[in-house]
């Protein structure tokens, strides 16, 4: 049996035909600083190869859909297992996506509830019982000399063609039938086409309840049930009545039908609450974000969302106001309720209407009803074909909360469905933690016990697989897109933990991220019960207690992109620490390290006040942010960090310095903030979508260099002005691939591809373009340099020069000038960033605000980093980072720890002051840890 992967010859992207050994079954970490290659040889190499060969061992037809995969660059890989890639890319955006579908737990739940659950009257909250037929018979009689028509329900919420079941019931005698609420003759034509779909019910009996009508009666009831499989209605006086064997209120005649998994499942009809089809959300038109500034009046602008004052729209509004006696020149913040309901909703009464066509001096007279502004939207919204109506309607547009369910998602009928007191949405909003202390508890009968016993251990199981890597305070019910990139992985682990496979190679793409150091341990230990199956484990990952804990470590190097792409040492931690070439080494035995600055400021300008925090889990919580300081803001996942930098400071801030209606966090107020001007979110989103997208667009500095080559001598000979060197436009773009240099592939249940244009080879430009040099280079050579050549090459003209440095100093050197968005990990799109904002002037009036900006970087290139939020403080702005790295902890000015533990167990400021301040306090995990990072430093 061959024990070893062996690579010869691997030359993907950076790699310089590297040549190396990996033993199976093992641990192994691969590290090095930030594009030095190590991605390229897991991901691009390993895994790729390992990908191809899966889908060659495919049949020739499953493969016409598939394409053909290209082969990476290298000469031989031997011992491949089957490969998996768990990385941060694979977050789903369906909002129908939760934890629970996603992991498969609510799968589960579901289960257990369609089995044990006993439904509840939501009106009477009495337990819902079946029904005998004496039962039925006795409620009916209750209404004397009524007239009742007892129907049996034949199909119920499916849909085909039914008339076999018609043939059938002209057999038996049945000469009535209603659909959808409708009566039909059964020999009827018209009826094959009506049941199509939806409902069917046939006509057992018409009688009066009358003395001595009893026996017919129960003979009645008993056929339907039958026929309808225990389900039956009596239209009584008009009256709908449902009556069950199964589960029915005798009250109200709530009726709960046969509980299966389905009927708790909110991506299928028979679960979902009817009105927002299961999303919990329905998308409304938000007044804030279609009127912003309520002071303005009709005619000062209050509806230039909506429609300008020229438009046939606004003409409306304002002729409808006048007949209405609406002052159309009050602010609008001022008229009564009424008032504002008419003009948004519009009125039923019918006015009179003149419009003047702008094409001719026609007139058009009309009557009819107002419709009202937010009326006319959702109708247009629903009505249009155009793109960019869709898309100006949903800038005023809001997710809000479904009316009838509440955000629940469910149906009233798989709601009164309970366990213990707890319908399946209320477990399903527990934390992890506290489900399982629920599941744990769990008080069954010996009877569902020993229904339930296996379903509640796959619960239980899996559940703990989450609280295994550190995902303990998330919900069943969180919504997947809501997911950060390494909370996404970790959930994807411990999926394929419960899957138990053997045998397989997992590479994994620094699944330490957003991981506080007091769950790090939780989440090695989980890889190593995966190793421990027979499985090899190749983790990219520069986590220090990651790389000790390994098997086998592979440090990639020296440097990042053409000065990387080696083999700086592969061996076990013990050996790495011995080695004087890495400096990985380095950083792991203390030989180098970040220095504690030996000051720290002094909060000398006040506060940014936020009072009575209280987004998602924060506990009603006040908060100073010393102004002109390096602040981070710590705590354990989960425990309320992004609810409170992002929701609360970041969308709060934008609101009261910005004319943007942001929906922000929850809080009684933000004071403190009128010194600024500017406020500078720094996230982990991509800087595109598209292939279209790179760092030369996106920091501006491409506009300056496309100037600089439509001033060079042969464009101006041959005409060219400035939008001739961009791609995103016709004339000089190649056509073929619309100046993407690269067409996409749909690959169907497979990831998309692209595959490098025929026609211009990747360059994206045309013959005639490519023609026109600077310095005897293209424009599609200059976006093919590394930053670190470029600015070389452009250091005698500042201003391109300028911002190329800045994204070389946030250790982006590697990267290429014109390289598509679509390959740059979270880390280094932020990085790009934050690169576009430091060559604008920084000054005391901006606040950065940034998210764990350490993604993806070596401690190492950490050092870079520090030095840049470093010198944007030094410059007098105020700097607000959200971070579990204790490399940059341990140098901020200033700490917020929020704890004490993650979801509903955090929300709460621990503690607050210096890092030496923290790690005195016992409470606090970031403290423990900073104590001992702190001490190791002195």
């Amino acid at each position: 049996m061959n024990d070893f992967i062996t690579i010869k010859g691997a030359r993907e992207n950076n790699l310089k035909n590297i040549s190396l050994t990996l033993p199976k079954n093992k641990l192994i970490v691969m590290t090095g600083l930030s594009g030095s290659g190590k991605t390229s040889l897991a991901f691009d190499t390993i895994y790729e190869e390992g990908r191809r060969r899966y889908v060659e061992s495919l049949s020739a037809y499953a493969r016409q859909f598939l394409g053909n995969m290209e082969k990476p660059d290298v000469d031989l890989i031997e011992g491949l297992s089957p490969a998996i890639s768990i990385d941060q890319k694979t977050t789903s955006n369906n909002p129908r996506s939760t934890v629970g579908t996603v992991t498969e737990i609510y799968d589960y739940v579901r289960l257990l509830y369609a089995r044990v659950g006993i439904p509840y009257c939501p009106v009477h909250g009495i337990e819902i019982t079946s029904q005998t037929i004496e039962e039925m018979t006795n409620r009916i009689l209750e209404y004397p000399l009524a007239k009742v028509m007892i129907m049996a329900p034949v199909v119920r919420g499916e849909k085909g063609t039914h008339a076999k079941i018609i043939e059938q019931l002209k057999k038996e005698g049945y000469t009535r039938i209603r659909v959808n609420k409708i009566d039909y003759q059964l020999d009827e034509e018209i009826i094959l086409e009506k049941t199509k779909r939806y409902d069917i019910e046939v006509v057992i009996d018409r009688i009066v309840v009358k003395e001595g009508i009893r026996s017919r009666l129960y003979d009645s009831i008993e056929t339907a049930t039958k026929i309808a499989s225990g389900l039956m209605i009596a239209k009584i006086n008009e009256e709908e009545v449902l009556f069950s064997e199964h589960f029915s209120c005798p009250h109200c005649g709530f009726q709960v039908s046969k509980l299966e998994p389905r009927l708790f499942s909110f991506n299928s009809p028979f679960g979902a609450c009817p009105d927002c089809s299961g999303l919990g959300f329905t998308r409304k038109i938000d007044v804030n974000l279609l009127i912003p500034k309520p002071e303005l009046s009709i005619m000062g602008g209050v509806l230039d969302k909506y429609a300008n004052t020229e438009s046939i729209y606004l003409q409306q509004v304002i002729q409808a106001c006048k007949a209405m006696g609406i002052d159309i020149h009050k602010p609008f913040n001022q008229l009564t309720p009424a008032e504002q309901n008419t003009i948004l909703y519009g009125t039923k009464k019918v006015l009179h209407f003149t419009f003047q066509s702008k094409s001719s001096e026609m007139v058009h007279d009309q009557k009819k009803s107002y419709e009202g502004v937010i009326k006319s939207l959702e109708r247009r919204y629903i009505e249009t074909t155009s793109r960019f109506i869709h898309e100006w309607i949903e800038t005023m547009m809001n997710d809000t909360p479904c009316e009838r369910c509440g955000g629940k998602r469910l149906s009233d009928e798989a709601l009164s469905v309970k366990i213990e007191d707890k319908s399946i949405y209320d477990i399903t909003k527990l934390s992890i933690l506290h489900l399982l202390d629920w599941v744990n508890q769990l008080s069954l009968s010996k009877h569902d016990l020993e229904i339930a016993s296996p379903i509640i251990k796959e619960i239980k199981t899996r559940l703990n697989f989450l609280m295994n890597v550190g995902l303990d305070y998330l919900s069943l019910s969180r919504s997947s897109g809501s997911l950060s990139g390494g909370e996404a992985q970790r959930i994807r682990l411990a999926t394929q933990i419960g899957s138990r496979l053997t045998g397989v190679m997992y590479v994994l793409d620094e699944p330490s991220i957003g991981l506080h150091q007091r769950d790090n341990l939780r989440l090695i230990n989980t890889l190593k019960e995966m190793r421990d199956l027979g499985n090899t484990m190749i983790v990219v990952e520069h986590d220090m207690e990651m790389i000790e804990h390994s098997d086998y470590v592979v440090d990639i190097g020296p440097g990042a992109g053409i000065h990387g792409g080696e083999v700086i040492f592969s061996g076990t931690p013990d050996e790495l620490r011995k080695s004087e070439n890495s400096l990985t080494g380095d950083y792991l035995t203390g030989r180098k390290s970040i220095p504690i600055p030996s000051k720290r400021r002094i909060a000398s300008r006040g506060y940014i006040s936020i009072k009575g925090a209280r987004q998602n889990n924060l506990k009603n919580v006040n908060v100073q942010i010393p102004i002109g300081l390096f602040t981070c803001v710590t705590g354990v996942s989960g425990s309320g960090k992004s609810s409170l930098v992002n929701e609360v400071l970041f969308k709060g801030l934008t609101n009261l310095l910005t004319k943007r209606t942001e929906v922000a966090g929850l809080c009684d107020s933000i004071e403190g903030y009128k010194g600024f001007d500017k406020i500078i979110d720094i996230d982990q989103s991509p800087i595109g979508r598209t292939p279209r997208s790179n760092p030369a667009t996106y920091t501006g500095v491409f506009d300056e260099i496309r100037d600089l080559f439509s001033r060079t001598n042969e464009a101006k000979l041959r005409g060219y002005d400035k939008g001739r060197f961009s791609f995103n436009v016709k004339g000089g773009r190649c056509e073929q691939c619309q100046g993407d240099g690269v067409n996409k592939i749909e690959m169907h249940f497979m990831p998309d591809i692209y595959v490098v244009c025929e026609a211009c080879h990747g360059k994206r430009y045309n013959q005639e373009t490519l023609q026109v040099k600077y310095k005897g280079k293209s424009i599609a050579d200059v976006l093919e340099m590394t930053i670190e050549d470029s600015v070389e090459f452009f250091q005698h003209l500042p201003k391109i020069y300028t911002k190329l440095k800045t994204i070389h100093d946030v250790g982006l050197g590697y990267i290429k000038l014109g390289q598509s968005s679509t390959t740059l990990s979270g880390g280094e799109a932020q990085r790009v960033k934050l690169a576009s904002e430091l060559y604008r002037r920084i000054t005391e009036k901006s606040i950065y605000i940034l998210d764990e900006p350490t993604t993806g970087l070596h401690s190492h290139d950490i050092v870079n980093l520090v030095n840049v939020l470093q010198n944007i403080t030094d410059n007098g702005a105020t700097v607000v980072v959200i971070e579990h790295n204790l490399d940059v902890i341990k140098v901020a000015d200033h700490l917020i720890d929020l704890g004490p533990e993650g979801g509903d167990r955090g929300g709460q400021i621990l503690a607050f002051g210096t890092p030496e301040e923290i790690a005195a306090i016992k409470e606090s995990h970031t403290g423990q840890y900073l104590a001992k990072t702190l001490a190791a430093n002195k």
